[in-house]
C-alpha cells in the first residue's frame, strides 16, 4: 500500500488511477470485474494512463482491493 500512498501524495489524479490499474492488475482484473460488478475491458480502459473514471469505479475498485479510504486535515496555511 506503500505505492498507493505515494500515489496519493503525489496529489495528481492520474497518479492514483494509475496506481489503482496497476494494483488491480496484480491482484488480477478478472477478479477485480467481479467484485465490482464491473467489465474487465472498462476497467482496463478507466484505469489506463488515459482513462478518466468516474468516483464511483474508483471507489468500487478500491473496495474490492481491500483498501480503506480515510481522511485527515492538511496542514494549510
Amino acid at each position: 500500500m506503500a505505492y498507493l500512498h505515494a500515489a496519493l501524495e503525489d496529489g495528481d489524479p492520474a497518479v492514483v488511477v494509475l496506481a489503482l490499474g496497476n494494483i488491480a492488475r496484480a491482484r488480477g482484473m478478472t477478479q477485480i470485474a467481479r467484485e465490482t460488478g464491473l467489465g474487465r475491458e472498462s476497467l482496463y480502459k478507466a484505469l489506463s494512463p488515459e482513462g478518466n473514471p468516474e468516483f464511483a469505479t474508483v471507489f468500487k475498485v478500491v473496495q474490492a482491493l481491500g483498501i480503506k479510504l480515510s481522511a485527515e486535515p492538511m496542514n494549510v496555511r
